[in-house]
């Protein structure tokens, strides 16, 4: 008799995302060689989740903070910046990695059958991974300077990490699953990755938008969930050190709350069209 693990599924007809976290065995195995693969045949190694975001940071700190003089007008510019990057890095890589999880995997996706769902989680899962490093890099600069987070500002960075992962994930889904037919997706995700550093106050703040731009699309703005993000971020490591002058974008936690339903609804919608599509992967590949 057939073992019911080792039973046949038609792809397409298992249970999407319960599926994968039933089988996290084979989730640890994929992130474990994904990690793996990675830094194989790298000097620097682990390394390399430093000097990325370090060197961004570098050439926007120089650009933006010296040359146009944020650095004078925003208390600890540092700090601020590098939260901003820190969450923005994290959703574009796992984002990026997504959409490209199933070409790239394309040989295995071919010979056996497995929740293909596995593929952008684990792109999710080894992006967070590689975050690890630059956040333990911020708690450690902030602890030095004087930061001294209450429970709530822990809560804001923990729910940022939260909506990050589940909208990256949703997209990686939606434009992974479109990517196998259409390698076009590629591309216009680079462009939405290129967008997000500069459509949420990574490297400025809100006030800079809320005095050009009308009511309405100010309200748009906080509704991308990536400024409300960011804004978790800047709350959790930033706000704590700045000597009172430093405000929340106006309903921070209402809009918060807002791009987590937005996140739900994009990871739903991204795993309707993953189960559509799932049956043309092995002959689209």
């Amino acid at each position: 008799m057939t073992s019911p693990a080792l039973a046949l599924v038609k792809p397409g007809g298992g249970s999407g995302l319960l599926e994968v976290f039933r089988r996290r065995h084979l989730l640890n195995l994929i992130v474990r060689k994904d990690v793996g693969v990675r830094y194989r045949g790298s000097v620097l190694g682990w390394l390399w989740s430093y000097v990325k975001p370090l060197v961004q940071f570098v050439v926007f700190f120089v650009a933006l903070g010296v040359f146009l003089g944020l650095n004078r007008n925003i208390d600890f510019y540092p700090i601020y910046l590098l939260a901003g990057i820190t969450a923005v890095t994290f959703f574009n890589e796992a984002f990026t990695n997504g959409t490209r999880s199933l070409v790239d995997n394309a040989a295995l996706i071919k010979k056996i059958y497995l929740p293909r769902e596995v593929f952008p989680i684990s792109s999710m899962i080894v992006a967070g991974v590689n975050t690890i490093p630059q956040i333990v890099v911020i708690v450690i600069i902030t602890l030095f300077i004087g930061w001294t987070p209450s429970p709530l500002h822990i809560a804001a960075i923990l729910l940022a990490l939260i909506i990050l992962a589940i909208l990256a994930t949703g997209l990686g889904m939606l434009f992974g699953a479109i990517n196998v037919t259409f390698r076009d997706a590629q591309s216009f995700v680079e462009i939405i990755t290129m967008m997000s550093v500069w459509a949420s106050p990574v490297m400025y703040q809100w006030q800079m938008v809320e005095r050009v731009v009308p009511d309405w699309l100010f309200v748009l703005y906080r509704l991308n969930p990536l400024t409300a993000t960011v804004e978790l971020f800047h709350y959790g490591l930033w706000m704590p050190l700045s000597p009172g002058g430093a405000e929340t974008v106006p309903g921070l936690w209402a809009f918060a709350g807002i791009a987590l339903v937005i996140s739900l609804v994009v990871l739903a919608v991204g795993q309707i069209v993953f189960r559509r599509l799932e049956g043309r992967f092995a002959q689209d590949l």
